[in-house]
């Protein structure tokens, strides 16, 4: 029988880092922190944020870059939400930025981009801050017991 893409992609990795020995708290953070700042709204900067935040928490590398390559389209879809949200903070002046327009800057010049760009993306940065922590917060709540769950599946059944 041919195997899922969500098994061979999601729940065999998740599987194979509690034989690693990560304990289920300690991937749901990994998952949860991947998460948040895989959707960072700044194009190219999450591999590097992954990377330094699995140093400071002293969590599994392959495990949150996996996490921000599978979210990697919802950090598209959420660009132009985050700059809008940034604009209400801030209260600008709502942007007529579209996905397209914005990868069209990019690829005509890529300096020009970061300076048209530079204030809608700070102020996207602000509203992901606010609104990453607590999601960082919710999901780990959530994921605790849907991975001790699932760490408890791998133990082999006892008489006990």
């Amino acid at each position: 029988m041919r195997e899922t893409l969500w098994r061979r992609k999601v729940v065999r990795p998740i599987l194979e880092f509690f034989r690693q020995g990560l304990t289920p708290e300690k991937l749901s953070f990994t998952i949860a922190l991947g998460i948040t700042l895989g959707v960072i709204p700044v194009l190219g900067s999450t591999a590097l944020l992954c990377t330094l935040a699995a140093i400071a928490f002293r969590l599994n590398l392959a495990a949150i870059q996996i996490v921000n390559w599978l979210v990697y389209p919802l950090q598209l879809i959420l660009l132009i939400p985050f700059y809008r949200i940034g604009g209400w903070i801030f209260r600008t002046p709502p942007s007529e930025l579209s996905a397209v327009h914005i990868l069209a800057l990019i690829r005509t010049n890529v300096l020009h981009a970061i300076a048209t760009l530079w204030t809608i993306t700070i102020h996207a940065v602000v509203a992901w801050l606010v609104l990453g922590s607590i999601a960082t917060g919710l999901l780990y709540l959530l994921l605790v017991p849907v991975l001790c769950g699932m760490r408890n599946q791998l133990r082999p059944a006892t008489g006990e």
